[in-house]
């Protein structure tokens, strides 16, 4: 695994980086994309500080403005940054120049492409697995929400299917799996592990026994499989959990430990910068 980074340039609005989305496209344009984390905004309490999702019970003003803040510190307008109303579905979404990037237009899907300069593609999550993906070649980005429930569902063959469909090979699509949970802190069911097992029975060695009918489930590792099998042979993995009070993400999992009513969501971010923007 190549070195993660902090982005230095904005040190107010932090990211992770993975060096192998940090390229041009065939015609020389630049692609810039974001782990963002829990830090860098201005909402309060369980949301402190960057909550950017809108199905929480955070304020509405204050999260637009932590959006605002995100698409700004990878140079992009914060009015041509792409939300979506996340169903863990396999639905993917192909965003271009006609599209609509107001909150209210946001699609339900859990997953956007776009090959479009100067637009910002992103998805939420607070243990799901954030997947960027960047085809050099024709220049093409990807952002999926990976949860269990939507990688049995199909959501990445469909988010690959989507790259190839506009024009992108397999051998150029780089993949990069950000923050999740990670196996140690993520324990499941038997009934959890037997939906995962009846769509995918060759994910056993996912699963590490604990107890009785209860396992240690590797969804970040899952979700690397279904990238291999749906042909993108460079996937990537900043192996970050969200778990933990000390990581500095939002965790779902954490919160409902701790007994709070809510928690807020990551953002992720991934598109092309034009020339006279990058």
């Amino acid at each position: 695994m190549s070195k993660t980074k902090f982005d230095t340039e904005f040190a107010t609005t932090p990211s992770l980086q993975h060096p192998a989305l940090e390229i041009t496209t065939e015609s020389g344009l630049r692609i810039r994309h974001g782990f963002f984390t829990a830090k860098g905004g201005v909402s309060a309490g369980v949301y402190k500080s960057l909550n950017c999702g809108f199905g929480s019970k955070d304020d509405q003003v204050l999260i637009s403005e932590n959006r605002r803040r995100v698409a700004t510190s990878l140079g992009f307008n914060p009015d041509r940054m792409f939300g979506l109303r996340q169903t863990h579905s396999s639905d993917c979404v192909f965003i271009n120049a006609a599209s609509d990037a107001s909150t209210a237009a946001r699609p339900v899907a859990d997953a956007l492409v776009t090959g479009t300069n100067n637009l910002a593609i992103s998805i939420l999550t607070a243990d799901c697995v954030p997947v960027l993906l960047a085809a050099q070649s024709p220049g093409l980005v990807g952002a999926a929400h990976a949860g269990w429930r939507g990688a049995v569902n199909g959501i990445l063959a469909s988010t690959v299917a989507m790259m190839i469909d506009k024009g992108a090979s397999h051998q150029h699509i780089e993949a990069v799996i950000g923050p999740a949970i990670q196996q140690k802190n993520y324990e499941i069911g038997d009934d959890l592990r037997s939906l995962v097992l009846n769509t995918h029975p060759d994910a056993t060695f996912l699963f590490v026994p604990r107890g009785k009918e209860k396992y240690l489930f590797n969804l970040p590792g899952f979700v690397e499989m279904l990238l291999r099998a749906a042909g993108v042979h460079r996937v990537h993995n900043l192996n970050i959990d969200t778990y933990g009070e000390s990581s500095g993400l939002f965790s779902h999992r954490q919160a409902m430990r701790a007994a709070s009513t809510d928690t807020g969501r990551q953002i992720s971010v991934i598109g092309i910068l034009s020339g006279a923007d990058s």
